[in-house]
């Protein structure tokens, strides 16, 4: 059984335990997929007030995460990844990966996180305040990650993020294997085209009847079809780079350009 084991450095470990045992994620932790654990820099802070940030050099506001606290703990859980799995920290490929959760880090995007699904382990490094000080990012940190172009108060919600994203994709955490294939981003980088349940009629709205019909060709066409188009017309950066990548074919280009026709008759009644 393929296990990923997963260290988080924060300061509220109780608040990333407590968003463990729920949905598909507390279902992959409790079939020992995987593994989490939490390691909190006070724990090696020293002083009665067990302080691990302070007032920035050069002056400006809030604090800084000071480099002693938080590169032990960094090393810390570092090293207890690496007597579990073996596998050496800091490497490419299948090693051991200490990221920090960061607004200047790297989009964190589906393909990302299958990479790091593929890993051993990760240390997520959940940061506060203004920030770590450069020198513990420069000494003890492998990659930057960022979910997008805002600001969170600390680096909690984003590490419980990335690790619900590399839980799903473990071999065994989803009821159907198809769900982690069959979604945005999975079919060439596409958004996911609409899904629709009982009952057939619902407030005036019918479930599309080529979905009715039990036509797989069909079925699967119409799937293309709406997720070129729901992608073009929200994620248009996402059509743009798969044309880059040559995906973009010419059965594509026809759904796409279907789908555009289909919805102007639509729009103008």
């Amino acid at each position: 059984m393929r296990q990923v084991r997963i260290e988080v450095v924060t300061l509220f470990p109780g608040l990333v335990r407590e968003a463990l045992g729920h949905g598909v994620l507390g279902r992959a932790i409790e079939r020992g997929l995987v593994v989490v654990a939490c390691e909190d820099p006070r724990a090696h802070a020293s002083g009665p007030h067990r302080s691990v940030d302070d007032r920035p050099y050069g002056g400006g506001p809030g604090m800084v995460g000071t480099p002693g606290p938080w590169s032990a703990a960094i090393d810390a859980a570092s090293a207890r990844l690496a007597a579990a799995t073996g596998v050496s920290v800091g490497g490419a490929g299948g090693g051991l990966r200490r990221v920090y959760l960061s607004a200047q880090g790297v989009r964190f995007d589906q393909a990302m996180a299958r990479r790091l699904a593929a890993t051993a382990g990760l240390v997520l490094v959940a940061g506060r305040y203004e920030g770590l000080d450069e020198r513990v990012l420069e000494s003890r940190i492998d990659l930057e990650l960022s979910l997008g172009d805002f600001v969170l108060s600390g680096g909690e919600f984003a590490a419980l993020a990335v690790i619900d994203a590399v839980a799903r994709l473990q071999p065994g955490a989803l009821g159907d294997e198809r769900s982690g294939e069959e979604e945005s981003f999975s079919v060439d980088g596409l958004l996911d085209w609409p899904h629709y349940t009982r009952p057939v009629e619902w407030e005036g709205r019918s479930v599309p009847e080529v979905l009715q019909g039990g036509h797989h060709a069909q079925i699967l066409r119409w799937r293309r079809k709406q997720a070129l188009g729901r992608t073009w017309l929200r994620r248009p950066d996402l059509i743009a780079a798969l044309d880059e990548r040559g995906g973009l074919d010419t059965e594509s280009r026809t759904l796409l350009n279907e789908y555009l026709a289909e919805r102007e008759v639509e729009k103008n009644g």
